[in-house]
């Protein structure tokens, strides 16, 4: 696909500083008894200060959970416990701030950012702000048809490096990413599939709650995709165009943007790690910025974070979308900054006095 250079990304995205993360490491042998005792959270502290590029993790002060929307034309073959064109829906109740994510936005001092990549409604139906990067409404249906035109999938992909880059330049600290769609696990599943080499029962989930039925449609629709998005493997956009969709060609835009900008990014369910999967082959250090918020249960997922080499935060089976499994994540990602910055190896909290200190000086 023209206009686009993939490859440049492998030389673009630089690991985190290795130095840095054996620095944090070894800070914790004289801060914590027993050794190890804080687990995985120490490990984040590492990842943490390693991406942020100094020993000490800072604190996390303007973290943004970004939701990406779209609805796909796959849904159509009722593989999904919604009506299909029904994320309109979904797009209203975080903007109300009664989704799942956008109260633990709230709970957790998140911004909440919901962007309309392929909604199926009337753009007027929702605000300007977040239809402004609209690429079409509606994709085609992946197992028949191409889910994007090039055109839209370059499009698509281009929005994903202009926000990354908006985020970066805002001052954004850690981005929670999400994504909000009927018909999305469908599609994603077929993205896992091809480039894990499986077949489609082993990465069909049951997504929004779906019957056995509707389960044996969904496997069907994904080895359809199957066939199509095979002729294509070796071409990351193109894959998207055909079985993807104008979300994942900007989410996996984003995650390699970001990973140039050296802005650590928490995915959340199964979308997200499609996409990772995609953007991993073509810069294949970008997985070193991010990590995975929390277990959906759903088994592309694990099949994708697994080739990614991202193990889950948490392991609660989040599987509602929209960036709260990542958000679920937040408090712990917090408490890592919270305990590498504040610990001192005297035992103090860090800016903490001595008795002596706090006494009075005499005269």
């Amino acid at each position: 696909m023209s206009g686009i250079e993939l490859d440049d990304f492998g030389a673009l995205v630089e690991r985190p500083d290795a130095g840095v993360r054996r620095d944090s490491q070894e800070r914790w042998s004289g801060l914590v008894r027993p050794s190890g005792g804080l687990g995985r959270v120490a490990e984040l502290a590492d990842w943490l200060a390693a991406v942020q590029g100094t020993p000490v993790a800072r604190p996390i002060v303007r973290p943004r959970a970004l939701v990406f929307a779209a609805d796909h034309g796959v849904a159509g073959l009722e593989v999904s416990a919604r009506p299909a064109g029904s994320t309109v829906e979904l797009v209203r109740a975080a903007l109300e701030g009664i989704s799942p994510a956008a109260i633990l936005a709230r709970q957790y001092g998140a911004e909440l950012r919901l962007i309309d990549m392929a909604v199926d409604c009337d753009p007027a139906e929702l605000p300007a702000a977040v239809t402004a990067h609209r690429v079409r409404r509606g994709s085609g249906r992946l197992d028949i048809e191409d889910a994007l035109t090039p055109e839209e999938t370059e499009k698509a992909f281009r929005t994903g490096l202009a926000l990354a880059d908006e985020e970066a330049d805002s001052g954004t600290d850690l981005v929670l990413l999400g994504d909000l769609s009927v018909g999305g696990t469908t599609a994603a599943g077929v993205l896992i599939a091809a480039l894990c080499g499986t077949d489609a029962s082993v990465v069909t989930g049951r997504g929004s709650g779906i019957d056995d039925l509707a389960w044996m449609r969904k496997c069907a629709a994904i080895r359809d995709g199957l066939r199509r998005a095979r002729p294509v493997l070796g071409d990351q956009l193109a894959l998207l165009g055909a079985v993807g969709g104008a979300d994942f060609a900007a989410i996996t835009g984003f995650l390699l943007q970001a990973a140039v900008r050296k802005l650590p990014v928490v995915l959340d369910g199964v979308v997200g790690a499609a996409c990772a999967l995609v953007a991993q082959r073509v810069a294949f250090r970008a997985p070193d910025w991010w990590v995975a918020g929390a277990a959906t249960g759903e088994a592309g997922q694990a099949k994708a974070l697994d080739r990614v080499s991202l193990e889950p935060l948490l392991d609660r089976a989040v599987a509602v979308g929209g960036a709260a499994g990542s958000l679920m994540a937040l408090p712990l990602l917090q408490a890592a900054a919270a305990l590498s910055a504040g610990l001192t190896p005297d035992g103090r909290t860090s800016g903490e006095q001595t008795p002596d200190e706090q006494a009075p000086s005499a005269g």
